[in-house]
């Protein structure tokens, strides 16, 4: 357990939620939103649980499951490409925020999440600096949000195979560039973010 939620459990709060997002940055694919409350902050089954871009991507997955296990309640909430575009980022993000703590089992006595607060929300919550790596929850949250979108992007690689979804995931590379300069935009490019503009832009 981190210093932060142990001291809202000294102070009487609890249960605690954490709540992070995978997918932000990216220009392809959707935006993933993780909430959850561990049933035991102090469970020695967490202590592998850390910021999930520190993990490599099987240790992700192996984690995955074992999350799950230790977790009293948890909401997934998947914001398509079309929704990112149509809201912008930062809006599609807080409102997936907000409906991930709402569609919980459990009610939270608060709720932590990873450098954004969620505006709207009833229960007190506070946004922490570099949140995934000081809090187990918003650790734990960040792994299932990844997990969970890396998943999606393996599908969708199947279904686009010319744009390589399965190696980046739908960040800008160099190699999803040149996919996009061969190929184009497929329906699961974000249209709003700057260099899939700037390509449409050229197509017209």
């Amino acid at each position: 357990m981190k210093v932060i939620e142990q001291q809202l459990i000294n102070a009487g709060i609890s249960p605690i939620a954490g709540v992070d997002e995978a997918g932000r940055g990216a220009c392809a694919g959707p935006l993933v939103i993780a909430a959850l409350i561990l049933k035991d902050l102090s469970d020695p089954g967490l202590e592998q649980v850390r910021d999930s871009k520190e993990l490599s991507e099987n240790k992700r997955e192996q984690i995955f499951d074992q999350i799950l296990a230790l977790a009293s309640s948890v909401n997934i909430v998947i914001v398509p490409a079309q929704e990112v575009d149509s809201r912008g980022v930062h809006a599609a993000n807080i409102d997936g925020m907000r409906r991930a703590v709402h569609g919980l089992d459990q009610i939270p006595a608060y709720v932590l999440t990873d450098g954004y607060a969620i505006e709207g929300l009833a229960v007190p919550n506070l946004a922490v600096w570099k949140g995934d790596q000081v809090a187990v929850t918003i650790s734990a949250a960040s792994i299932i949000a990844k997990v969970t979108r890396d998943r999606i992007m393996r599908e969708m690689d199947i279904i686009y195979p010319a744009y390589g979804f399965a190696g980046h995931k739908g960040y800008i590379t160099a190699a999803h560039t040149k996919a996009l300069i061969k190929n184009g935009v497929c329906i699961e490019h974000r249209r709003s973010f700057s260099n899939i503009a700037a390509l449409i832009h050229r197509e017209i």
